[in-house]
């Protein structure tokens, strides 16, 4: 290991993460039975049966009972998981606060089994895009500065480069944009809280804010985030991705070259010459 990536801090403090998520409510959960809901979709169209699953998630309550005999796995900065164990690890709504995604991945895929399948469900970078410019805008004018409040989340495709980093085949990227009503910036935040998914990062104030910031956010918010009916609106972006453990019965690109008929022959059309 480098010894100068070991003095970079990181980037959320999993002390504080661990913390919020034990004063989550089940009944605020709903962004985790979404998932539930597009794992079981893309699993549905998957013409394979799992007979050893692992699930990396936060939440053990919310996906007991999703699959049968599936292994419930913290999602520790190092996984319990077992060198090819299992023939299906889904990572639950947990890669977001991860300081080492590319691990998190990596990690999985040794846990998999030759042709298993990795499933991942996250919150991706249009998530809370207006709490945050609200909350930018609001404490610069008040207090002339600026804070991390609302944490980075990675774009889709950058996520989706991330499992081909961590060696997975046949990689996919996809996105589901949710959207919320809230009555105000305050029932949107208290919301946040219970579901465990407020600040965390290891840089943001340790001391309370003033609430001329959070009063001058609900303004901002108010006129320029709101649904028809003027209610504050929420984006959140989940993103899923699917990857598989290397194998040799996989399908192969053909080599450049390698075609045995013309395009235009397939297509059933005549080949013409692009004009200068």
């Amino acid at each position: 290991m480098d010894p100068s990536a070991a003095k970079t801090p990181s980037l959320f403090d999993r002390s504080a993460v661990a913390a919020h998520r034990a004063r989550a409510r089940d009944d605020a959960l709903f962004l985790h039975r979404t998932a539930v809901d597009e794992v079981q979709d893309r699993l549905a169209v998957v013409n394979k049966t799992f007979t050893a699953p692992a699930i990396v998630t936060p939440f053990a309550k919310v996906w007991a009972g999703v699959l049968n005999d599936a292994r419930i796995v913290p999602d520790d900065e190092v996984l319990d998981l077992s060198p090819a164990a299992h023939d299906l690890v889904i990572h639950a709504m947990a890669l977001h606060w991860a300081n080492d995604p590319v691990g998190q991945l990596i990690q999985c895929a040794r846990a998999l089994q030759p042709d298993g399948l990795l499933l991942v469900v996250c919150l991706g970078g249009e998530t809370l895009h207006e709490l945050r410019a609200a909350l930018g805008q609001a404490e610069v004018e008040v207090t002339g500065g600026l804070s991390p409040r609302v944490a980075p989340m990675a774009e889709l495709r950058d996520l989706g480069a991330l499992l081909q980093r961590a060696g997975f085949a046949l990689p996919v990227a996809d996105k589901v944009p949710l959207t919320a009503t809230y009555r105000d910036l305050w029932h949107l935040m208290r919301d946040l809280r219970a579901m465990g998914e407020t600040n965390a990062m290891t840089q943001r104030l340790k001391h309370p804010s003033r609430r001329a910031v959070f009063s001058k956010a609900q303004e901002i918010y108010a006129a320029h985030f709101t649904s028809p009916e003027g209610r504050p609106t929420a984006t959140f972006e989940l993103i899923c991705l699917t990857g598989w453990a290397p194998d040799a019965s996989q399908p192969k690109p053909l080599r450049p070259g390698s075609a045995q008929m013309r395009l235009a022959d397939a297509l059933g059309t005549k080949e013409g010459k692009l004009s200068d």
